[in-house]
């Protein structure tokens, strides 16, 4: 096996980044008590005690297990606690229930943390380990992510309405639509070249795309009002069989967090801004939607070759623990994922990692929607234009937004 050492200087940029990485995530859940830390509301979403030990659990199990000589796990116990769906590393704690681990304690899974970033830092110049350390760096700021939302989801119930952080200074909101045209043609869509990218990004191949306009910005929340008044969540024509359905088993007549006037938000109950993007919608209610509006969603590679001249780090995007919110900001990435037409599905010649990584993204590519884009609650710098996002599309606790297109 090759221990060979990377450079002095990339030995440095990369202990700055796991340190930047790593300390976000503890920075995330300082707001939160270990009452706060421990609950869990559904399950779809984890606690945030998981969420800190689960990315840990990644480091320990595929970094220090299987590449420190003589490295003992913390605790033997705790892999079975913090595996997520790793078939290949065995049985595990059953998801739905991860809100019972009142044990171990918030501390102790700090100082867990602790404990593994000591002997990964020791690995950080191991050049043969570089690809899967960045891996794991990028696989906990999809946890960031979630973090957040779960902790939003769990909060909300809180007849209370608590705050998990002060409230954002707003971004000031164009208030047209506008529409960028393009001709599309033969294009390259999908990651090539340098530069992390998760497996499903790829491979890069040429697609054939029509004339297209694509919005300017988010449909806002006074456009989705108008559609909850004109009766768009009770018009079947509106919506795809499977979506009436949802709406009609659950009850859905507006947003995730709408409240009459008012909307819960990582800063408590508040009057919801009507230029501010909507937010917390399923690819059922997206869809109806633009089709109430006469207009349509982008597929992923519209959107992918609209995005060639963005930046991916601008936008209302994470930084630090304040003002997680989206409040409308210029170009495509920021504030909200963006729902596309697109089933989440293998490219052509797509092949997943060997080993139990590759079961990280293409065990997935079944029944699932395809998010372009970036939300407030995506660590700055981790999106790109390549990136995939999914989820099943009823799905609507993440930071998930509109942005509409229409054929030319």
């Amino acid at each position: 096996m090759s221990t060979s050492r990377t450079p002095t200087g990339h030995v440095s940029a990369t202990m700055e980044r796991f340190a930047t990485v790593r300390t976000l995530t503890e920075a995330l859940v300082a707001p939160l008590s270990d009452a706060d830390a421990t609950i869990q509301s559904m399950p779809d979403a984890s606690p945030a005690k998981w969420h800190l030990a689960h990315t840990t659990w990644f480091f320990e199990t595929f970094v220090l297990r299987d590449h420190f000589p003589g490295y003992r796990l913390f605790d033997e116990r705790w892999p079975f606690l913090f595996n997520s769906y790793y078939e290949a590393e065995g049985p595990r704690h059953a998801r739905p229930m991860r809100g019972m681990l009142s044990r171990p304690s918030l501390d102790e899974v700090l100082a867990y943390r602790a404990h593994v970033d000591a002997h990964v830092e020791r690995m950080l110049d191991r050049s043969d380990l570089a690809a899967l350390i960045e891996l794991g760096l990028n696989h906990e700021q999809q946890h960031q992510e979630l973090l957040l939302t779960d902790i939003k989801h769990a909060l909300s119930l809180n007849p209370l309405a608590p705050a998990y952080a002060a409230a954002p200074q707003p971004v000031r909101v164009s208030g047209e639509m506008g529409w960028d045209q393009h001709p599309g043609g033969v294009v390259r869509v999908g990651h090539e070249g340098d530069g992390f990218a998760f497996d499903n990004e790829g491979p890069a191949h040429d697609v054939l795309i029509g004339p297209f306009a694509l919005a300017r910005r988010l449909v806002s929340n006074q456009e989705w009002a108008e559609f909850v008044d004109d009766g768009g969540y009770r018009d079947p024509s509106l919506w795809l069989s499977d979506g009436w359905a949802w709406v009609q088993a659950e009850g859905i007549a507006a947003p995730l967090y709408w409240h009459e006037d008012a909307a819960f938000t990582l800063s408590g109950m508040a009057r919801r801004r009507a230029e501010a993007p909507v937010t917390h919608v399923s690819f059922y209610e997206a869809d109806a939607f633009a089709t109430w509006a006469g207009l349509r969603l982008p597929t992923e590679f519209e959107w992918e070759y609209a995005a060639a001249d963005h930046d991916p780090a601008r936008g209302v995007q994470l930084d630090t623990a304040q003002g997680v919110q989206p409040s409308g900001s210029p170009g495509l990435f920021g504030d909200c994922w963006q729902w596309t037409r697109s089933a989440y599905l293998p490219y052509p010649r797509f092949r997943p990692a060997s080993g139990a990584v590759g079961e990280y993204n293409g065990k997935f590519m079944s029944g699932q929607c395809v998010l372009k884009g970036a939300s407030c609650a995506t660590p700055r710098g981790h999106s790109r234009t390549t990136y995939r996002n999914f989820f099943p599309p009823e799905k609507r606790w993440q930071f998930t937004g509109v942005r509409l297109a229409k054929d030319l």
